[in-house]
């Protein structure tokens, strides 16, 4: 919990009809089942302490009775329960009856929710037994305490300030403006829903849709507990379809007609950081919520949620081809607008064989034939120097080739050997002056071969080289405009494969892939036995770890020894505690030392909700300190 995850679940109990002693068993039941789960906030349908189907039986004073009792003996048999716990049951107040939603907490009743829509349509007709509680603010004495009843309380944990809770009842969010928007606006990171929605053809498809749609619309965690066998009843049918979602995401899912208890960690602090990097979303102050505390031992939570291992890319295929797809046109989209604008006809690339140079030239060949101009005008310069295989040399005069690209070889050795003896360097010392000469040439190169055609340079450096500045300042970090600026290397490597499966040219697909089958590496230090001697990732690291880094850091907002817990438990059994903790904190000192090279980068198009373009996504001095960062991973413990 002092990482903001919150052990949540949703339960539904063996419901009996008009049996309320019986409801009392089947409900601290499933609590017990939760309390040994650690479960921290606890989630029971809609009246589930008489059944939601007792129909006219509510107007029965025998039944209202026995169901304040229950809830008292609910109250009093979980004064053990280290958790906040919501309950429904129908109760009388001031000559009306609501239907309402019990919150206890170490045996204490902190207050009632009343239902605010009242649904009296179809196959429900609320109306004729409950009050909306919609204009209802008052109190109700319980034994000798006074205690809140209304519709906008929010109850806030005293030892986790963004562990906040508001509810609503069934209907509530199915309505054009739910009560849970007032408690979001008003503080509450988590909202619950108590519900009794029976089952239809289709209905569990929407109701899984309002759930994810209204966690993603508030920025919060939403955790639905809904009734299930034992309340079907005459016409209607309950399944018992419990979910917990978290700004857009589903988090677990309860599988129909099983009656289950179901889990989740909702990270409370990444949803309060969330909302305070939105501008738009709306000050706590600008709500009307009456807070209510309680209280749970903050302790640390077991995590079993999943965080996927390459969070730039989707794991289901169907959607990864869409992303691919989309990705593509943006690009294009982005180099057909500039080219347009500077009244362009050519571009320029220069092409070693690698994947982010072999992305940037499928970018060109889309601008190409969107907008009607011949293949020919697509400039590739192959610089080939002490470094290049014949692997990578013959992969980029078939690429080329296949695309219908003009290739132009510039064999840049004799021009980087007369750099060495101007500025005095031996070129028997192979350090980063040696490798930068090389970068340096090919650019020069490149930018003037541009102005010779009068076209424009397209860059090929990615998102995750630009993170850890791996790049030569004002040589490859340099371009008249960089297709692939926000696109990370974990996701390069998906798009190449795509345009390789779906290009329907055999000799362009068999080249792809053989790309794609090929170590990245700048190829600046000489070939050992003809194959490539330097590999990027054994240099700074594994992209998959690094993206993964960049990704929890930018995106999320996560300290590092929350992103160190997370990529442990995502990449156990691919990578030991020594080695992730190793690669992080050369990401976060590169990241921090190379941010000079990212203030000045080419224009690009943002492609995803990560980029690190100066001028729109990452305002960040060039010269910021990285101590508070790295002092928090120097204290972890492997």
């Amino acid at each position: 919990m002092n990482q903001g995850f919150i052990k949540v679940a949703a339960g539904t109990p063996q419901v009996t009809v008009a049996d309320c002693k019986a409801n009392t068993r089947a409900i601290l039941e499933v609590i017990r089942e939760m309390e040994t789960q650690h479960a921290k906030l606890m989630v029971l349908p809609e009246l589930c302490i008489t059944g939601y189907t007792c129909q006219d039986l509510f107007l029965q004073r025998r039944l209202l009775d026995s169901a304040w009792e229950s809830l008292l003996t609910i109250a009093e048999e979980t004064a053990d329960v280290d958790a906040l716990i919501f309950v429904g049951l129908p109760m009388r107040m001031n000559g009306k009856l609501y239907n309402v939603a019990a919150v206890l907490n170490h045996g204490n009743i902190l207050g009632f929710v009343p239902k605010t829509h009242i649904p009296n349509y179809n196959e429900f007709y609320e109306q004729r037994h409950f009050a909306s509680g919609a204009d209802v603010w008052t109190d109700v004495t319980v034994g000798e305490e006074s205690v809140p009843f209304a519709s906008n309380l929010i109850f806030s944990c005293e030892g986790l300030p963004e562990l906040t809770v508001g509810a609503e009842i069934c209907e509530d969010l199915w309505v054009p403006l739910p009560p849970s928007v007032n408690l979001a606006q008003g503080g509450a990171h988590i909202i619950v829903n108590l519900s009794a929605s029976d089952e239809m053809v289709g209905k569990d498809s929407y109701r899984r849709d309002l759930v994810k749609g209204q966690s993603a619309r508030l920025v919060c965690g939403y955790i639905y507990a809904t009734a299930g066998e034992g309340e079907s009843s005459q016409d209607l049918v309950f399944g018992g379809q419990n979910l917990i979602a978290e700004n857009g995401t589903m988090l677990a899912e309860a599988k129909r007609f099983q009656n289950t208890v179901i889990y989740g960690e909702i990270d409370v602090q990444r949803l309060a950081d969330e909302r305070r990097r939105l501008s738009t979303y709306p000050a706590s102050d600008d709500a009307d919520c009456q807070i209510v505390p309680f209280d749970v031992e903050v302790e640390e939570t077991s995590l079993t949620r999943k965080f996927a291992p390459y969070p730039f890319v989707p794991s289901v295929k169907e959607e990864r081809d869409m992303r691919c797809e989309e990705i593509l046109n943006i690009q294009a989209m982005g180099l057909k607008k500039r080219m347009s604008h500077i009244h362009c006809q050519k571009a320029m690339v220069g092409l070693s064989g690698g994947l982010d140079s072999t992305l940037a030239l499928l970018v060109i060949a889309r601008t190409f034939q969107l907008m009607g101009l011949p293949s020919e005008n697509i400039r590739c310069i192959t610089m080939p120097c002490f470094g290049t295989t014949d692997r990578t040399y013959q992969n980029a005069c078939k690429l080329s080739q296949c695309l219908g690209a003009a290739l132009t070889e510039v064999n840049i050795k004799e021009a980087v050997n007369i750099h060495f003896r101007d500025i005095g360097h031996d070129d028997s010392v192979h350090d980063v002056t040696y490798e930068n000469c090389q970068a340096r040439e090919r650019t020069q190169i490149l930018m003037d071969m541009a102005n010779q055609e009068g076209a424009l340079l397209v860059g090929t450096g990615d998102l995750s080289e630009l993170a850890l500045g791996w790049a030569t300042y004002n040589g490859d970090h340099m371009s008249m405009y960089g297709v692939n600026a926000s696109v990370p290397k974990t996701l390069v490597r998906h798009l190449v494969r795509y345009y390789a499966d779906t290009c329907g040219e055999k000799e362009l697909e068999e080249v792809l892939l053989d790309i794609l089958d090929t170590p990245v590496s700048p190829e600046l230090l000489p070939p050992k036995d003809g194959k490539i001697a330097q590999k990027t990732e054994d240099l700074v690291g594994p992209y998959e770890l690094h993206d993964f880094y960049l990704y929890y850091m930018l995106r999320a907002g996560f300290e590092p020894d929350k992103i160190y817990r997370i990529a442990c438990r995502t990449f156990e059994g691919t990578y030991d505690k020594a080695t992730i903790l190793k690669w992080l904190k050369i990401f976060y000192r590169r990241f921090f030392a190379q941010q000079f090279k990212r203030s000045c980068l080419p224009d690009g198009p943002k492609v995803g909700s990560v980029a690190l373009s100066p001028r729109g996504d990452l305002r960040m001095p060039s010269d910021a300190s990285a101590a508070v960062w790295m002092e928090a991973l120097e204290k972890l413990e492997v």
